[in-house]
């Protein structure tokens, strides 16, 4: 498998650290194991945060730097190695695993952390933390402070500043290195290989989940552990429903099938959606909806490259998705004042894209400033315009109703414009059409 190197989390260590304020300190925990009912456990998955500084995989632990310390900048605290529970629940790395394995510095049991820690914090000026996003561990982190504060009579330094990490962090992760960029390749191939399976195996009589089985398969034989988010599997009048996953109609010869699917590889996401014709060939309207929102994704392409800023590829979405909307009589009038008049939002409601990454909807500002953020080398991005009529909307001819269409690929920034990464499943109404052919 392909996996992000040591060295690149060292590497994003030290880059964090030298953004840092001289003399400070930043505390980040790993996620929480997640109950899923009584005593059973959802799959774990590291916070993101965390395992982009680490590529620590296990729960119960803690990520301190402390810049310019002179016994080590990188301080883990983690479970101890415990033959009877690792019987049960698996291998732990343990405090000596987490130096060797994972390059800490220093690594302390997390039962210690009490005692430790408010050490480890007395004396640095100011503490960087992702506040706000546990209330547990904010908790934790005040009753330390408290701790320091509690000595202050003794001589003993609490920090006076309190800073989010976020803005330092999310700022870094925007940014995809040629390692992301790798590992990002290979979710996007498995994905595309899992969206071609469901292609093939469509017909008439399945159920949506029989695609979204076909779909795990592929993604858990390609090594993924588990889906980048819930897939969404919408057929007939379900593919209008943006968010869709209940995953259970009965597949109809006639309808379209509409899914937005995608796993993920050493927690980077992949995001793709296909639409398609359940039995293998689109109608008239299918097909003339369908092409409208292939136009407006490749108008989209071009207008993603360095210097351009992060709206304009929607704007292209916007512009060829309205006119051909009016080529069709679906909207009546001027495409300039549709546009300024939002018209378009009837049948195109969300936005082309989102930054993509450890987070299927990833972290970054899209403006900078009060200015759409322009675009630079390494951002990663999905290009997913669409056009969802309505079964119940009155305002248009019978034969257009219920027909949606959304079509998203994953794309990241290049000296010369975009690479795309999901590209390896068919998106053209006569490649599609073959494809599904060839698999009767």
């Amino acid at each position: 498998m392909i996996h992000i190197p040591k060295a690149e989390y060292t590497r994003r260590r030290k880059a964090l650290m030298a953004q840092m304020e001289p003399n400070s300190i930043a505390i980040l925990p790993a996620a929480a194991v997640a109950i899923r009912n009584r005593d059973v456990e959802h799959v774990y998955r590291q916070d993101s945060d965390f395992q982009y500084l680490s590529g620590f995989p296990e729960p119960e632990a803690v990520i301190v730097l402390m810049p310019g310390r002179q016994h080590g900048e990188y301080v883990l605290f983690c479970r101890e190695r415990n033959a009877e529970r690792e019987l049960w629940d698996g291998l732990r790395a343990g405090t000596e695993g987490a130096i060797r394995e994972f390059g800490a510095d220093d690594a302390f049991p997390i039962t210690d952390i009490d005692d430790i820690l408010p050490g480890l914090i007395e004396g640095r000026d100011r503490v960087y933390s992702a506040m706000g996003s546990n209330a547990e561990f904010d908790r934790h982190l005040m009753e330390w402070i408290n701790v320091i504060r509690s000595k202050a009579h003794l001589g003993a330094q609490p920090p006076n500043e309190f800073v989010a990490l976020d803005h330092l962090l999310h700022d870094m992760r925007l940014y995809k290195s040629a390692a992301e960029v790798k590992v990002m390749r290979e979710a996007a191939r498995i994905s595309c290989a899992a969206h071609v399976r469901a292609m093939q195996a469509s017909r008439a009589g399945l159920y949506e989940f029989s695609l979204e089985a076909e779909l795990d398969y592929e993604f858990r034989k390609g090594g993924a552990k588990m889906p980048a988010y819930g897939s969404i599997v919408a057929s007939g009048r379900n593919s209008c429903i943006l968010h869709y996953q209940q995953n259970d109609a009965v597949l109809k010869d006639g309808d379209l099938v509409l899914i937005d699917a995608g796993c993920e590889i050493d927690c980077y996401a992949s995001d793709i959606t296909r639409t398609w014709p359940v039995s293998g060939k689109f109608s008239a309207e299918q097909k003339a909806i369908y092409e409208i929102v292939l136009a407006s994704q490749e108008a989209a392409f071009a207008e993603i490259a360095p210097n351009k800023h992060w709206n304009q590829a929607h704007e292209a979405t916007v512009q060829v998705i309205t006119a051909g909307l009016v080529k069709l009589g679906l909207l009546q009038g001027d495409v300039d004042e549709l546009i300024a008049s939002e018209a378009y939002k009837a049948f195109y409601m969300h936005r082309a894209g989102h930054w993509l990454g450890m987070d299927v909807h990833d972290v970054g500002e899209y403006k900078v400033g009060g200015e759409w953020r322009v675009l630079e080398v390494g951002m990663a991005l999905t290009v997913e315009p669409g056009i969802y009529i309505s079964p119940d909307n009155q305002t248009v001819a019978k034969k257009w109703r219920g027909i949606g269409v959304r079509i998203e690929d994953d794309v990241v920034v290049t000296k010369q414009g975009c690479e795309i990464l999901t590209g390896g499943v068919p998106k053209a109404v006569a490649e599609i059409e073959a494809l599904m052919a060839s698999a009767r």
